[in-house]
């Protein structure tokens, strides 16, 4: 870099130049006293509900698989797709953080459930195993210190719009309130029900939850690459899961919000909430609301920088959980989006786009779909030929 001649010139170069370095040195320390608070935090120990690696209650443990011939004929697969195994681009360029770096990722084949989990099946689940899930059990005391216990009350998280203009941003809180007694039974609090939403999905699920249905089903849940593999149609790549092109704003591809969130929903798409599994086209593979309708659990844990390092073929998530916003709160990834998920807000039908939370939660937009691992279509024509 040349220095200017002119003598006044040359004290505002050396003025600027300084300003510049101390900038650099203050902004580096700032950033390694960053760096090292992150560090602090990502070994803190956990605290809190919620805030420890799940250890799942007696009554999850309990739960035995059900009593089936199923696995004999292959029935099973009636009701699930094959996704063929392959190579897909991860992540993505134009999204959150947590999205980059993109990286190639083989996947092996595997059976996943068409629909997401519906309010007859997660029943007909309850009923056979007796099983209560998280949102339906009062919190413990112990859990809750300095809480009042009157006001330890079952019970799920729900959306309520504040009435008011809020700015979008960091202000999930306004829209979201603790509704007592509200569960995959009641999915928005008291005098709500499901007797006409048996087709819709369950909701209220907590990541404990979605696991003891799995033990039940004899399924398991999607890893986040198995997931994401499948959304974007597989070795296809598709931006969305409908494929490259955004969609027609007045026939909406996906349950999602229009209008102005979180306020204002046209239901534009015919579904202030959710909507019955297969209302909207299915994508490549043949699955339904992919896009839109619930969050759906997966079985990893998050971690925002996780595909830094993660495995080529079959990555199976991090073996721990942090998330900067709330240090010391083990998360599990949920993908896909929901009802609520608006262009202004949050894009959550992206299929690159990851979301998480505490594995104890239960929300009022939050579900989960199973996927196997099995034969292909064509193993099983060899083996039922074969008998």
């Amino acid at each position: 870099m040349s220095t200017p001649k002119n003598p006044h010139a040359l004290k505002q170069f050396t003025i600027a130049l300084t300003i510049v370095l101390v900038g650099v040195y203050f902004g580096s320390m700032l950033a390694l006293k960053k760096a090292d608070s992150d560090l602090r935090n990502r070994q803190a120990p956990a605290r809190g509900l919620g805030h420890n690696p799940p250890a799942a209650p007696d009554s999850d443990t309990q739960v035995s698989p059900r009593e089936t011939t199923e696995m004999d004929d292959f029935s099973w697969t009636n009701e699930m797709v094959w996704i063929p195994g392959g190579t897909f681009q991860m992540g993505s360029t134009n999204g959150q953080p947590d999205e980059v770096p993109v990286h190639t990722v083989e996947i092996s084949g595997f059976w996943m459930d068409r629909h997401e989990v519906s309010n007859a099946r997660f029943r007909e689940f309850a009923n056979a195993s007796k099983y209560i899930t998280i949102a339906e059990r009062t919190p413990r005391p112990e859990d809750f210190p300095g809480v009042p216990v009157e006001n330890l009350k079952a019970g799920s998280i729900i959306f309520q719009p504040p009435g008011f203009d809020v700015p979008i941003g960091n202000n999930s809180h306004v829209w979201w309130a603790y509704g007592v007694n509200a569960s995959w039974k009641r999915p928005e609090g008291e005098n709500s029900g499901i007797d006409d939403r048996m087709d819709h999905p369950a909701v209220h699920i907590a990541w404990y939850d979605a696991m003891a249905y799995c033990k039940w089903a004899g399924k398991r849940l999607p890893t986040e690459a198995e997931w994401e593999y499948a959304a974007r149609g597989g070795t296809n790549n598709f931006l969305y899961v409908w494929g490259n092109e955004k969609g027609d704003p007045a026939k909406p591809p996906c349950n999602i919000f229009q209008g102005s969130f979180p306020n204002n929903n046209t239901v534009v798409d015919g579904y202030k909430a959710t909507s019955p599994g297969g209302k909207f086209p299915a994508n490549i593979f043949g699955l339904h609301d992919m896009a839109g309708n619930v969050w759906e659990w997966c079985s990893d844990w998050y971690m925002p920088d996780y595909y830094r390092n993660s495995p080529a073929k079959n990555p199976q998530g991090p073996e721990n959980s942090y998330d900067p916003n709330e240090p010391g709160v083990w998360k599990k990834v949920t993908r896909g989006g929901s009802f609520l998920s608006n262009d202004a807000y949050l894009a959550g039908y992206r299929p690159g786009l990851r979301m998480k939370t505490s594995a104890d939660t239960g929300i009022s937009d939050t579900g989960f779909r199973c996927v196997k691992t099995g034969p292909s279509p064509e193993e099983i024509t060899k083996i039922l030929a074969a008998r």
